[in-house]
């Protein structure tokens, strides 16, 4: 006789250590770093890429980065002024809401901020967030890059892709063993929500759409014992 699953008991206390033993690890590994480098930076991440984020950490490998766990990390640097861990710590805690992450650094403010400032990377978009521009599809036979460029410089879309694309949404029909599009197909309008089958299509067509970028929020001095916000200093 098979066992009832409601007899299945799930132990959860290996899972709940490791967990605790993490963000304990994390709050101790933000407090060294703030009693090592000179200034604490807050900054978010736009379209957030594993890829792009360990080309931060390269480049930024005399510093430390630690992204996730805000609150793990917002205890370490202290909410208010009895609990802070340097003076005036506590005064950068209100900016680590959202998708932001800590850069522990020495180098000069004015450096870190310049480079930030031209830092981009472009890839493709995920479903959920606004199309940056219109892309459609023109008439006829359909090429790789979907009309983005010169016929002479394209070719034609592999017939085996015929029946991927049109269950993307695309309405095609294999003709002659080509891609046949019988009217100019709108992948995406601009500012519209991008769905899974609008990203493939994008991503199939080569059409990038989202930016990699990180953006400062404010920092901490450990010298002044002052937090600037970016935005307003800038102003």
């Amino acid at each position: 006789m098979p066992k009832s699953k409601r007899a299945k008991i799930i132990h959860m206390s290996k899972t709940d250590k490791k967990g605790k033993e993490l963000s304990q690890k994390l709050f101790a590994n933000v407090r060294e770093a703030a009693d090592t480098y000179q200034y604490i930076f807050v900054f978010s991440v736009e379209n957030m890429r594993n890829t792009y984020l360990k080309e931060v950490r390269s480049e930024f490998s005399d510093s430390r980065l630690f992204f996730g766990k805000t609150k793990v990390m917002a205890k370490a640097l202290g909410l208010t002024d009895s609990d802070e861990h340097l003076p005036n710590l506590h005064a950068l805690t209100p900016y680590l809401a959202g998708n932001v992450g800590l850069l522990f650094t020495s180098r000069d403010p004015s450096a870190v901020l310049a480079h930030f400032a031209a830092y981009t990377q472009t890839d493709y978009a995920r479903a959920g967030i606004p199309a940056t521009q219109t892309f459609t599809v023109p008439a006829g036979t359909v090429y790789s890059r979907g009309g983005e460029l010169a016929v002479e410089d394209d070719v034609p879309l592999p017939h085996s892709l015929e029946v991927t694309v049109r269950k993307w949404g695309m309405p095609t029909r294999l003709v002659s063993g080509k891609v046949i599009l019988e009217d100019d197909y709108e992948v995406c309008k601009e500012g519209q929500v991008l769905n899974s089958h609008q990203t493939a299509l994008l991503k199939m067509f080569g059409v990038a759409m989202a930016e990699f970028r990180v953006d400062m929020k404010a920092y901490y001095s450990a010298a002044t014992q002052e937090v600037k916000e970016v935005e307003a200093m800038e102003e």
